[in-house]
């Protein structure tokens, strides 16, 4: 087998620079769909069953596209058509979602409804651009420089996150309007979906140009993979019943990483408003008797957005410093130390009932969020074969799609249920379970394995 060269830190960035612009599109998406939907008229205690579709199209696309991104090769290389595929889709999604009032009248059913497909179009797009993203590390970068390439991926993310989620505070404070009226989308968040859409294209077309992917026969010899290797048929249940002791361990902390993330995106408007603003917990933004209330909806929903701009700031930074963490302790020390802060800084929220403090929990979600995104990729990296390493990468983003979807399921009915719509509820209930992630840290086994044949 031949080695694989060692790139430079601009070769990496390049690499990874796209993940800026479609975080971007994932940061508003997460900072403001609650908030589009429900100023669209649905119920806020059922917005987790309007978020299922975000899950759902994962489920769908990324074992899809990393099988067909093994197979594929053109002038523009093995991921790069589906980055850049994606990534026309995700931004043209991104230019209607918050206008459905628009084309249907504003609040009504038919509004909601196109909300809710464009959510499932965009999530879907950002998919099959993400999924073939975390593979071209892996075919990029020699074993030697995972760590820092999932590292500058971490960071890129998060400074696009923290853009993404800021863009309607600042475009507020540059005097765009915040507030609409009944059933419809304040302009700083239709004005912050544009600027996302473009930016999110214009940096994915960075890497699809600045980076040269290796072309199947150098990429063969470096990865060792044979004329058999490329005659073997992809069967996805064998796949899924031969996967390495590692992953399947991996996957257990990855539920109780994703499924309080998944509440903190759906719940964190309706608790924050409630708990910080005010907001009644019966609050309907397209019912005309609630207008009064709905600025203060709204500044919650600018406020949501800084509070995410905030732990994305964090887990950036902290990405810079993780690489060096783990070589003064373990991989294993600082994903669980990690998960452990996040789910204590998810709990403070609680306790806390000014806005401003809110930022103070935000830095430990920051550092949580940092490890949930390098840190089980890394450790995975190193264990799966070469010539399946997109379709194994897209079975294990099965791994975040699952617990969403579970989070979905049953976030509405518990909200309801245990806790009389409280929202702040909710983020004590993800604290919890994130500690319940950093205790099966312990679990994870990280020699290197061989895959079942």
């Amino acid at each position: 087998m031949n080695k694989m060269p060692r790139l430079s830190f601009w070769q990496i960035w390049n690499v990874s620079f796209g993940f800026l612009g479609v975080q971007f599109g994932f940061a508003l998406q997460n900072a403001n769909a609650s908030r589009i939907l429900t100023s669209l008229g649905a119920d806020p205690h059922n917005l987790s069953f309007f978020w299922l579709v975000a899950p759902i199209m994962g489920l769908m696309v990324q074992p899809l596209v990393g099988a067909a991104s093994d197979k594929t090769w053109t002038r523009l290389g093995r991921r790069s058509p589906y980055i850049l595929g994606g990534a026309i889709v995700s931004m043209i999604a991104m230019f209607f979602m918050p206008n459905a009032p628009l084309f249907f009248k504003a609040g009504g059913t038919a509004a909601l409804i196109f909300g809710v497909t464009m959510l499932a179009l965009m999530d879907g797009s950002f998919n099959v651009t993400f999924q073939p993203f975390r593979a071209l590390v892996a075919d990029m970068t020699p074993e030697e420089q995972r760590n820092i390439g999932y590292s500058i991926q971490s960071f890129l993310i998060n400074i696009g996150a923290v853009i993404g989620s800021a863009l309607p505070f600042i475009l507020t404070a540059l005097g765009i309007a915040n507030e609409s009226d009944a059933g419809e989308v304040a302009p700083s968040v239709i004005w912050s979906f544009y600027i996302g859409g473009s930016l999110l294209l214009l940096s994915v077309l960075v890497t699809v140009f600045k980076t040269k992917e290796y072309p199947p026969e150098q990429y063969e010899a470096y990865k060792n993979i044979t004329e058999e290797d490329k005659a073997e048929k992809v069967n996805f249940w064998e796949l899924l019943k031969t996967t390495p002791k590692v992953m399947k361990q991996l996957a257990i902390v990855q539920l109780f990483s994703w499924f309080p993330l998944f509440l903190l995106w759906v719940y964190s408007t309706t608790a924050i408003s409630q708990h910080y603003f005010g907001v009644p917990l019966d609050f309907n933004a397209s019912d005309p008797e609630f207008l009064p209330y709905k600025g203060a909806f709204d500044e919650a929903g600018n406020w949501v957005g800084i509070t995410f701009a905030m732990y994305s700031l964090v887990a950036a930074l902290f990405s810079i410093v993780m690489p060096k963490l783990i070589t003064l302790t373990s991989r294993k020390i600082v994903y669980s130390g990690a998960l452990l802060i996040g789910g204590l800084s998810f709990i403070s929220l609680y306790f806390f009932t000014n806005q401003y403090h809110i930022l103070y929990s935000m830095v430990g979600i920051g550092i949580a969020w940092a490890a949930i995104l390098a840190m089980p990729y890394t450790i995975l990296s190193g264990v799966l074969p070469p010539k399946r390493i997109g379709i194994y990468m897209g079975l294990f983003n099965l791994t975040v799609v699952v617990p969403q979807i579970l989070s979905g399921v049953i976030g509405g009915p518990i909200l309801r249920a245990f806790f009389n719509n409280q929202g702040i509820y909710v983020m004590v209930l993800a604290g919890v379970i994130m500690i319940l992630g950093s205790i099966s840290v312990a679990f994870v086994q990280q020699n290197k394995q061989q895959i079942e044949k």
